[in-house]
């Protein structure tokens, strides 16, 4: 029955909302316990991960045959809002500078940004959809994210809006879990043993429907 055709009793969890959510980034200011535990109060909206895989095809005669190729994982944008204490702008430029970056002091200062000073400056980056008590309905989990972009916003006369800035992060890949459901509803992966259908693409191959013959072709197959 449909959560729309149940009421009093009857009804059940809420279906997901999309004002529901929380974000973290170890590293941003006021990250200790006391404010938050390194939830973001401050952001206003934050794009969930998503990915497309590319297509590789074969042509015989008037035919054509379709083989899934890489996948690549689209940037995440989250916008935040600039409370001044703490103060975002400053955060985010921290991070920059510890991810390497700087102007050159002159024409012998070779150095840039690197990959594992980036991600490192950056922290874990988590972002979770919730329920109405607060429970855990997605857990998205991003693996080596590093901001690519900055925008510290817009002034403006005529406007009294808060002052807002965006980040864009990219990231190798991010794993989801969802504690607090059924799980998938998906038969195909029970045929070959998969234990959780709730944890997707864990770096402990707990994801991979066929592990003993190293990852394929899966399925039973």
């Amino acid at each position: 029955m449909g959560f729309w055709t149940e009421s009093k009793s009857q009804l059940g969890r809420d279906p997901k909302r999309g004002f529901r959510f929380t974000v973290q980034i170890t590293n941003m200011a006021g990250n200790d316990p006391a404010s938050g535990g390194g939830i973001l109060w401050y952001a206003k909206s934050a794009d969930k991960p998503n990915f497309e895989i590319s297509t590789t095809e074969h042509m015989y005669l008037n035919h054509k045959f379709n083989y899934p190729g890489r996948t690549s994982w689209s940037p995440v944008a989250i916008k935040l809002v600039d409370p001044t204490d703490p103060d975002i702008a400053a955060s985010l430029s921290d991070i920059i500078s510890a991810a390497g970056y700087h102007p050159p002091s002159d024409v012998n200062d070779h150095t840039s940004m690197q990959k594992a000073l980036a991600t490192a400056a950056l922290g874990d980056v988590i972002i979770t959809q919730i329920d109405s008590d607060g429970n855990a309905l997605e857990k998205w989990t991003l693996y080596n994210g590093w901001i690519s972009k900055v925008n510290y916003g817009s002034l403006d006369y005529s406007s009294d809006d808060l002052t807002e800035l965006e980040i864009e992060i990219v990231y190798d890949w991010a794993s989801l879990e969802t504690p607090n459901t059924a799980g998938s509803a998906y038969a195909g992966t029970e045929a070959v043993g998969v234990p959780d259908k709730s944890k997707f693409w864990q770096t402990d191959g707990s994801s991979d429907p066929n592990p003993e013959d190293g990852g394929g072709p899966g399925f039973g197959v």
